[in-house]
């Protein structure tokens, strides 16, 4: 019996995919494959199958060989980005586009083989509770952690909201364990963090994902600052890796003019369609400078694409990933999923961004790019005329290298910051002064710690590194004195590029009224009713 089952459940899946689809991702049109081909492909399917079952050397299991070989071979054969999704990784994936799951509210990450609490998130049950980043986690409702990876511990903190889950830690500078019993609750992390004044004027706002509630989370966030005032926004999207299209969408339609198309997308198996901004910018035409960067990917390259065709925002910092791919996600059966490559989107001016696949691993793809990568055949132009090309991501207006860490800030980023400011706590209270910044004794201690932890540097370069250090030490000593949200914005704050980009907005403001006065120009040359008439 369970042969059979294995020998049916591609089929199934396939079949399941299908039906599902049209519920749950955008409708898609029958492919061009005839029923006889299908039947003929299965058939040589379950032939091989078979095949394998019956005369392996050791049993197959039928989950392992189609979830893990079968299915992803396959999907590899056609694009980077087209993915299959096991039970765990498919309720990841739900986790992370509604931004919100029920647990206890706090990332945690490995540390010399243990798991450690890195920061709790503000007002969730961890943080209420008093759990505290560098918290090593012993056990978890009794259950030791030491040979859990950190991925079955952050399972075992997750449950229904409302249960109750207890968990054992120990702390540096405390004599005992501390016990901790927490209510799990629902855990909402937001795609757009709260909007905030850099200077006079001048906002600044980074969107950290585009999932469910990206837009109106911006709309909100800029409504509560005082979005009139606004003489000047900072859009941070580094490191941006995409998400929900219509999220992306709906963020570009805030800053555009009503009616303005933001993307179009076109499939083989898809109905084409344009996306415009419906409500558009009311009139608010502030400059705005985008920050990208290799990270910034899919939908964070639809909002800088469609502002940069429309001459609406200055582009500052690196080439962005360049996936101009739609994927749909496919329900299948046993809570799994299919991402399925089922569209491409061009920007307004008509440029497809995806950089090329073909002929490289995949790995190449992901990490060896070309950033004056473009295709010269995809030759654009935005609004007010400026040439841009497609082909390679969205290439930026302004170009801004973020500096290479070297060794001694490599080593700072991975470990040393992180340990010292565990042991900086286990004898200081947990708690600094508003607007603090390490001072002179702080940055000593700091220097003495990474001698006795063996950490080889010389004094020139801790010198060359003293204003990295400063930033970046005060960014992981306020997730513990405060908390990681506040530990963010005084990151954001203190990022030579935000000010650099903050010193662009006569660029911005120069661009703006450029593809105002062109597009002026062309509508007075554009002939009048009675003109076009008479040349008919």
């Amino acid at each position: 019996m369970e042969r059979k089952r294995s020998l049916f459940i591609l089929p199934l899946l396939v079949l399941g995919g299908a039906l599902a689809g049209g519920i749950f991702g955008p409708k898609v049109k029958a492919a061009d494959t005839t029923s006889e081909d299908l039947s003929r492909t299965v058939a040589g399917f379950t032939r091989a199958y078979a095949l394998v079952e019956d005369n392996f050397a050791s049993p197959v299991s039928a989950d392992e060989s189609i979830y893990k070989g079968a299915i992803p071979g396959m999907l590899r054969t056609l694009d980077p980005h087209s993915n299959f999704f096991d039970p765990r990784d498919y309720q990841l994936l739900r986790e992370d586009q509604r931004g919100h799951y029920y647990g206890v509210g706090m990332q945690v990450g490995a540390r010399n083989g243990k798991t450690v609490v890195m920061a709790p998130f503000p007002g969730t049950p961890a943080y209420k509770a008093g759990v505290r980043p560098g918290d090593t986690i012993e056990t978890v409702d009794a259950k030791p952690a030491n040979n859990l990876t950190t991925t079955e511990v952050a399972d075992l903190l997750k449950g229904p909201r409302g249960t109750p889950v207890t968990i054992t830690v120990s702390r540096q500078g405390a004599a005992e364990p501390l016990t901790f019993t927490l209510v799990r609750d629902e855990i909402n992390r937001k795609s757009t963090e709260d909007p905030f004044w850099l200077e006079p004027g001048i906002a600044y706002v980074k969107i950290v994902q585009f999932g469910e509630g990206a837009g109106k989370e911006l709309d909100d966030g800029l409504k509560r600052l005082g979005e009139a005032n606004i003489r000047g926004l900072v859009l941070d999207l580094r490191d941006n890796p995409g998400g929900l299209l219509n999220e992306g969408v709906g963020v570009a339609d805030h800053f555009l003019e009503k009616n303005q198309l933001i993307v179009s997308q076109h499939g083989r198996a898809s109905q084409d369609r344009p996306y415009v901004a419906r409500n558009g910018n009311h009139g608010r035409n502030y400059p705005i400078v985008v920050l990208v960067n290799r990270g910034s990917a899919s939908a964070a390259e639809i909002v800088s694409g469609s502002l940069q065709d429309h001459d609406r925002a200055w582009i500052l910092g690196e080439t962005t990933f360049g996936k101009g791919l739609v994927q749909t996600v496919f329900p299948l059966q046993e809570d799994t999923g299919l991402a399925l490559t089922t569209a491409h989107f061009y920007t307004p001016s008509g440029r497809l961004i995806q950089r090329d696949y073909t002929n490289k691993p995949f790995y190449e793809y992901y990490y060896n790019r070309d950033s004056q990568a473009r295709n010269p055949e995809d030759v654009k132009a935005t609004d007010s005329g400026r040439t841009v090309y497609g082909g390679g991501g969205i290439t930026p207006d302004q170009k801004y290298d973020t500096p290479k860490m070297d060794p001694l800030e490599v080593s700072l980023h991975r470990d040393g910051l992180f340990d010292f400011t565990r042991s900086y706590f286990a004898t200081h209270t947990a708690a600094l002064p508003k607007d603090w910044m390490p001072d002179a004794d702080t940055v000593e201690d700091l220097h003495d710690f990474l001698l006795k932890q063996g950490v080889k540097f010389t004094e020139a370069q801790f010198t060359t590194d003293h204003d990295w250090i400063l930033r970046n030490l005060a960014k992981e000593m306020y997730t513990t004195a405060f908390n990681v949200d506040v530990a963010g914005q005084l990151f954001e704050r203190t990022d030579p590029e935000v000010h650099r980009a903050a010193e662009a907005m006569p660029q911005a403001a120069a661009l703006v009224e450029t593809a105002r006065k062109t597009l002026v120009q062309r509508e007075a040359a554009r002939p009048s009713g009675a003109e076009a008439a008479a040349v008919k």
